[in-house]
């Protein structure tokens, strides 16, 4: 069975990050109808996998990894904003974090100094701020 597999996904695409979003949009579809009860979203999941094996199963590589890079290239700023997100909660009791009012940056102050003096490591911009 498994060498059949291997046979069959030779010179074959494969799954990749884009599959697995609209794996995972599939699933979210799945809950609504089944939540909604709108078969609407029950046509999109069947048409989002019906894309997905398209994708798995396609010989033209090129064009799917062309897919996949244009995907991540939006995917990455969304991901960026979890991990900042999660990286402020982590560090919401030992740390504030400000923007700096010149170049926007986020910066990161321990907590519990009084009013401090911060420098904005990317343009240099000085501001006091009560941590």
């Amino acid at each position: 069975m498994m060498n059949y597999l291997r046979r069959l996904m030779m010179g074959r695409y494969g799954g990749d990050q884009l599959n697995n979003a609209l794996l995972v949009l599939t699933l979210l579809l799945m809950m609504l109808r089944w939540i909604t009860g709108w078969y609407l979203f029950a046509l999109m999941a069947t048409a989002l996998l019906i894309l997905i094996y398209f994708r798995m199963f396609s010989r033209n590589i090129q064009a799917r990894y062309l897919e996949n890079q244009k995907f991540l290239q939006y995917w990455a700023p969304v991901k960026r904003w979890f991990s900042d997100v999660k990286l402020r909660f982590t560090d919401r009791k030992t740390h504030r974090f400000y923007k700096c009012p010149q170049c926007k940056k986020r910066l990161r102050v321990p907590r519990g100094r009084g009013k401090i003096n911060i420098t904005c490591p990317q343009c240099g911009t000085k501001f006091v701020k009560k941590t």
